[in-house]
């Protein structure tokens, strides 16, 4: 069983999330399946349908997150140097081309939120970024093309 790379905040929303579909959620949705029920024909019933599209969803949603809370191992970032980009680093870069600055900060596949910079370390950019240092550049991939980065600070989370 391969182990899941995670801050203990990562963790702890993830136990959040399961509670909140293990006690609230799903108990809603086996209202809703029963209401819907109750109008009649379940092969033209749309709100059936849905219903049981969504308590699918939960379910699988709660396997997911049981499955990754379970192997998940948790990296204590204090702990960490941040001399290198690793794991639970915040990386101010800038791309070379535009010199456009941009802030990522790379965490587990499972706490991955781009709207707020959270990268997964198996992303490309967190890939070409590991390892390196403060001034270090960094080429990435993109389906753009290839793009450079610059490496201005690393801090630890």
């Amino acid at each position: 069983m391969e182990k899941v790379p995670m801050t203990a905040q990562g963790l702890e929303r993830l136990k959040a999330e399961l509670k909140q579909l293990k006690t609230v959620e799903r108990y809603e949705i086996i209202k809703a399946i029963a209401e819907a029920r109750e109008h009649g024909d379940l092969s033209e019933n749309a709100e059936y349908h849905s219903a049981r599209e969504r308590q699918s969803f939960i379910e699988g949603r709660i396997l997911e997150l049981e499955d990754a809370t379970s192997r998940a191992e948790v990296i204590d970032t204090a702990k960490l140097g941040g001399e290198t980009v690793t794991f639970g680093t915040i990386i101010a870069v800038a791309d070379e081309d535009t010199d456009e600055e941009q802030t990522f900060t790379i965490v587990g596949p499972y706490e991955t939120d781009i709207s707020k910079g959270y990268i997964s370390t198996s992303s490309p950019i967190a890939r070409a970024l590991i390892g390196k240092r403060v001034g270090d550049s960094a080429e990435v991939a993109t389906p753009r093309g290839a793009k450079s980065y610059e490496i201005l600070s690393i801090a630890v989370m």
